[in-house]
């Protein structure tokens, strides 16, 4: 399946007042752009996943508010911001860990108050929606750039999730630095955790690569510590859903810490790469990130679609995409979404900037961006 690359992962319809989204449910079986026709639906997208990823849901969600700001009818300032209030407050809530989505918001409606009327905070927020969105695809540039001398040629690395294209606008964070390192000629192979339960690393980084042209492998997530063990993997980078300016602790996906103290006891290098809207400043522990916890059907089963096995010699077809129970009828799960990882964990931060050790980014706040929107 080729995809057209040009296409970001988040796009805005000014005719319909649709946000456009990559539906990444059905990746990598079927590639489909659905529209969201108003905010509620936005935040469901982002609430269910149709969109997901720090840059992309915090794009969504700015473009969401747009959205909710144009469809307002009348010219009553008072009656606008009591709206405003309804619809920023449906977005931010729509998934917790991240903070990207809060930022975006936040820079948005920072906007909308340079204006003296409806009418003109409504075309405010949908350039200020459009700036978040072209930001996140130059941060992500900077970030491959700045992430670029961590590869030779021959380097192999392996990654946790998605942090790719479909993450964000466009480029993603932590594989910024692979795609430059590939265009820049250098041979690298990468190794794609699965990520259970959603297995996004299976499903999406693996997809993304695979159509960029870059070699990889997907690995179960219990076989990274194997791999390491027998030396042949280099150096880890993941992204982030929020990092912690005050401590440099990061807020991942399932497993991040899991890969951490394996790349500690190895011995490797461990980075993750985000744009600035992925900092928070306010926030002083790890702990008092909020980790949302998702359904447990995640855990005791798998969507997918049917193909014949390879062995079969038949031609597959892409068939339905439908849920398979995995685990012991009955038994229930827990199904933590993110982790935190401990500063002490991490070599570096990635950041469009610089790459910074985690201790380094509360003193070098304001070149990350400190008096923007909600990060003062």
């Amino acid at each position: 399946m080729s995809v057209d690359p040009c296409i970001r992962t988040v796009r805005f319809d000014a005719l319909r007042n649709a946000v456009l989204l990559i539906e990444q449910r059905l990746l990598p079986h079927e590639f489909k752009v659905i529209a969201t026709r108003n905010f509620r639906e936005t935040a469901a997208a982002i609430r269910d996943m149709i969109v997901r990823g720090a840059g992309a849901m915090g794009a969504t969600a700015a473009y969401g508010l747009a959205q909710g700001a144009r469809a307002f009818r009348g010219r009553d300032l008072g009656r606008f911001a009591s709206h405003l209030e309804q619809v920023y407050r449906t977005l931010a809530e729509a998934r917790p860990t991240a903070v990207d989505p809060v930022n975006a918001l936040d820079g948005v409606l920072a906007a909308m108050a340079q204006g003296d009327s409806v009418k003109l905070q409504q075309a405010l927020a949908l350039d200020a929606a459009e700036r978040f969105a072209d930001q996140d695809v130059a941060h992500c540039e900077a970030i491959g750039q700045h992430g670029l001398k961590l590869f030779r040629s021959g380097t192999r690395v392996l990654t946790h999730c998605n942090a790719g294209r479909l993450a964000f606008v466009d480029v993603g964070s932590a594989t910024a630095p692979i795609y430059a390192a590939h265009a820049a000629g250098r041979k690298l192979h990468v190794f794609c955790d699965e990520t259970r339960p959603r297995c996004q690393g299976a499903s999406l980084t693996a997809w993304e690569l695979a159509q960029a042209g870059v070699a990889h492998s997907v690995i179960a997530d219990n076989a990274a510590g194997y791999l390491m063990q027998r030396g042949e993997i280099d150096l880890v980078i993941v992204g982030a859903d929020r990092v912690l300016g005050r401590t440099g602790e990061v807020a991942n996906k399932i497993g991040t810490y899991t890969k951490a103290v394996l790349a500690a006891r190895h011995q490797l290098p461990f980075y993750v790469a985000i744009p600035l809207s992925t900092l928070d400043w306010e926030l002083r522990r790890g702990g008092a990130i909020p980790i949302e916890e998702r359904h447990e059907d995640e855990v005791l089963g798998a969507w997918g679609v049917v193909h014949p096995a390879p062995s079969s010699g038949r031609r597959a077809k892409p068939g339905n995409r439908s849920y398979v129970r995995i685990a012991n009828p009955g038994s229930p799960a827990r199904n933590p979404g993110f982790d935190v990882t401990p500063a002490d964990l991490i070599t570096g931060i990635i950041t469009p900037v610089g790459v910074f050790r985690p201790e380094e980014l509360w003193k070098n706040r304001h070149r990350l961006g400190v008096g923007a929107g909600r990060n003062r």
